[in-house]
């Protein structure tokens, strides 16, 4: 069993998707193990954000995830991060395959619903950001 950290956008969450969201990951085998909403602070979100300091991108990536609340999750199943970025589709919701959350609720590559661990390390790491031990069942 692998746990991920799963991210609805304030883009997303603004839609009121949240509910399809979840459908699209408990239909799929993934349990929610913790989850949240809450809205970042700046510092927050250039916190977790921080390993893309020096792109282009991340100003605008930063200012993007405070500007709506967010719900944050753990999801747990086999395989879950891969599991996870599949139900997410490609970054680019016009790149995205047919049926994925992105390709169905996202505008843009920016404002594109959902974020992903993308690897076994670091969702340890990004689940650790938001939650403490005793908050994932």
């Amino acid at each position: 069993m692998q746990q991920t950290l799963s991210i609805i956008k304030p883009d997303a969450v603004k839609k009121n998707v949240i509910g399809k969201i979840i459908d699209r990951f408990e239909s799929n085998g993934l349990r929610i193990a913790a989850m949240k909403k809450l809205q970042l602070s700046h510092n927050d979100a250039e916190k977790f954000y921080a390993v893309h300091a020096e792109r282009p991108f991340f100003k605008d990536l930063v200012e993007f995830m405070i500007s709506g609340p967010v719900v944050v999750m753990v999801l747990e199943g086999e395989n879950a991060v891969a599991k996870n970025r599949e139900l997410m589709g490609a970054t680019n919701p016009k790149e995205a395959a047919e049926g994925t959350i992105r390709r169905d609720f996202a505008d843009s590559i920016d404002a594109n619903a959902v974020h992903g661990s993308d690897s076994l390390e670091n969702a340890k790491i990004e689940i650790s950001f938001f939650f403490a031990e005793r908050e994932i069942v």
